[in-house]
């Protein structure tokens, strides 16, 4: 047997799962997209009717899908440089040769990752608490009046950016923190018998070295902030004001709270077109400025 038939054959297992659990799912909800697919069709598939491209046309005429959208944005914009320069600060920490203590700190840091999302939103939910929290406590203790954190539509996606940041740089950091440590050492004593100070070192050498692996955490991270859902769900419901609604809160409310599958598919395909295309932008930028 040649080795790419004995490579095929051992991907075909792992290949059919996928195509089971993952490619016919979405080719079905692609199909659900350009149909009317709601409670009643669920009754009865005969009152299923084709509509073609109407749930994507009406969803672009929808000003609550205008205001996700740009709420989910904003929540990109602010919360990834935020999450990823707290990476790249704790990973930069963590590989100094004067950090004690590596693995015990490495672990600290990574638990939020790992905890639920739902039972440490509740718990934030509570810091939070425009009464009785330890936020505005702390405030009262510096003078300052009480904030409404979860309740002024100012505040909330604020205070949901901060919750995000605080859970997820932890898996970001490892994988800058394995990138730091792939540079060779010899690079950065070549650049202090040469006279370079630590701010060169690091614009000359960690940055260059480090671009790739920024490269990837980026995309993982605007794909992943961009499926913004649990946060909004738990803490918010979408509120105050629809300040905190997302795409995918959207997506949840029209499939499972109001039974329109189709147009929830629709929301569901309209945000991967937007995760790819911003995904394809950040990947000819990172090529750009790799050939620069």
């Amino acid at each position: 047997m040649s080795r790419a038939r004995t490579a095929w054959l051992f991907l075909t297992p792992a290949l059919l799962v996928l195509g089971v659990f993952f490619l016919v799912p979405v080719l079905g909800a692609l199909g659900l997209s350009l149909t009317d697919y709601d409670l009643y069709a669920l009754a009865d598939i005969r009152n299923l009717r084709f509509v073609g491209l109407h749930n994507y046309w009406e969803l672009l005429q929808r000003p609550l899908f205008w205001t996700a959208l740009g709420n989910t944005f904003y929540f990109v914009i602010v919360g990834v440089p935020l999450s990823i320069g707290a990476s790249l600060g704790t990973a930069l920490l963590l590989n100094s040769p004067l950090a004690r203590w590596k693995a015990f700190h490495r672990t600290v840091l990574f638990a939020p990752v790992v905890t639920t999302v739902v039972a440490v939103a509740v718990v934030w939910r509570y810091l939070f608490n425009t009464r009785y929290g330890l936020a505005n406590d702390a405030l009262a203790a510096l003078g300052i009046h009480p904030v409404d954190w979860l309740g002024d539509p100012h505040w909330a996606m604020p205070t949901i950016i901060a919750f995000a940041v605080w859970k997820n740089f932890g898996y970001n950091m490892i994988i800058l923190l394995a990138g730091l440590q792939a540079i060779a050492p010899e690079l950065y004593e070549a650049a202090r018998i040469d006279g370079a100070s630590r701010w060169r070192q690091f614009r000359h050498i960690t940055l260059p070295m480090l671009q790739p692996t920024l490269v990837l955490v980026m995309v993982l991270t605007v794909a992943g902030y961009f499926q913004l859902f649990a946060e909004p769900y738990v803490m918010t419901e979408g509120g105050p004001l629809q300040s905190t609604m997302s795409v995918l809160y959207l997506m949840y409310e029209d499939g499972f709270k109001w039974w329109n599958f189709g147009v929830a598919s629709a929301v569901a395909f309209a945000l991967f077109g937007i995760i790819l295309a911003v995904t394809v932008l950040l990947l000819r930028l990172a090529r750009r400025g790799a050939a620069a």
